[in-house]
């Protein structure tokens, strides 16, 4: 190859990197705090708070009960409000957006090739050995076929996931989901199951080695992120809770929501591989909507979609098709919208079916959603 070769191929190589590096600078992204730009004030932006923020009733508990409110902008803060004793700084309780933030832990290690979505979960948990079809893409998919029952304290007879969390499981989760028997072929049904994700977090243990367990999802994915106020319980096992018992600030979730719509990519660190991002924004093959509940979220790989699927319609109809959701018990919510390059982080204390999250989201877009810029 001749030197002007040589020098002109170099040339053009520095130049695409030095434009995705601008590209990368241009960009906001969050130091050890979010940069603020709030969005003014308007009507829309009243009738948000207006539903998100009523009075609270403290004696039946009824109604719409926010804890906290954040939107982000490209980046930057436009909208954040709390109600006591929420705070900017205070840790809340996740509850099943734990699920989504565990498969995001989980897309580092996939990006390591410390384990394959079709590989047998017994070769990363062995006690899962009475269950050798089942596959760990099965579990992010909620499909592991298990005869699980996810009912909460309206049904806490029958429910294996009370059972899990507060009596008989709770000294070791995945150990209970494992010794459930089978219902199902795996990979053919969706049956959601927090012993599903339980399972998929004692997994993880034999993937990155025990001693590095106890530390990994801060070495991983929180450290690298920025995320200082994690807390993540673990049962009696040593097993981290990945359905439930995460605590972060509202400011330090929506870190993950950054990360997610931004295809994987912090900064100019590729820190999911974009196959993975892909793998969790694509609905479950096998996936049928159920009669009874028509607008019950998509699942993917651990996250919700807001998919038209089986002849269904998308769940939340006044939000955009490509939006990808972590949810939790009691109305907690992460949203991610990449193409109105907003993410939407609600923490609440729900203790009825009064709040909709599509009327919600519709507020949000209403109020704090503008044209995006090519």
């Amino acid at each position: 190859m001749s030197f002007t070769l040589l020098t002109a191929r170099r040339l053009t190589l520095a130049c695409a990197f030095g434009l995705a590096s601008a590209v990368v600078q241009a960009e906001s992204w969050p130091q050890t705090d979010w940069t603020r730009q709030l969005a003014a004030p308007s009507a829309a932006l009243s009738e948000l708070e207006a539903y998100a923020f009523p009075a609270r009733d403290e004696a039946t508990r009824k109604g719409v009960r926010s804890d906290a409110v954040l939107v982000i902008r490209d980046g930057q803060v436009v909208y954040e409000r709390y109600a006591a004793p929420t705070h900017a700084a205070t840790p809340h309780l996740s509850w099943s957006m734990a699920k989504s933030v565990l498969a995001t832990t989980m897309g580092v290690a996939y990006g390591q090739g410390l384990f394959k979505l079709d590989a047998p979960v017994a070769d990363y948990y062995p006690p899962f050995a009475a269950h050798p079809q089942v596959k760990v893409g099965h579990l992010l998919n909620w499909a592991s076929g298990l005869d699980w029952q996810e009912d909460y304290e309206y049904a806490p007879l029958k429910s294996s996931v009370v059972a899990m969390l507060y009596t008989r499981g709770r000294s070791d989760m995945a150990a209970f989901t494992a010794a459930h028997s089978a219902a199902a072929e795996p990979g053919t049904h969706f049956r959601y199951s927090s012993g599903d994700s339980n399972v998929l977090s004692a997994a993880l243990k034999s993937m990155v080695g025990t001693e590095a367990y106890a530390d990994y999802p801060w070495t991983a994915l929180f450290s690298p992120l920025g995320i200082t106020s994690a807390v993540w319980e673990r049962d009696a096992a040593g097993t981290f809770v990945g359905s439930s018992y995460l605590y972060m600030t509202a400011r330090d979730l929506a870190r993950i929501g950054l990360l997610m719509q931004r295809d994987g990519r912090w900064g100019e660190q590729q820190l999911l591989p974009k196959a993975w991002v892909d793998f969790n924004r694509t609905p479950f093959a096998n996936y049928q909507p159920q009669a009874d509940k028509p607008n019950a979220s998509v699942p993917g790989g651990q996250w919700w979609l807001n998919a038209a699927v089986g002849g269904a319609p998308k769940p939340w109809p006044d939000a955009p098709n490509n939006m990808l959701a972590a949810s939790g018990h009691w109305g907690q919510g992460l949203y991610v919208l990449p193409d109105e390059k907003l993410v939407v982080v609600r923490y609440a204390d729900d203790r009825d079916d009064s709040f909709d999250r599509n009327h919600f989201l519709k507020l949000v877009l209403a109020a704090l959603a503008q044209e995006v810029q090519p």
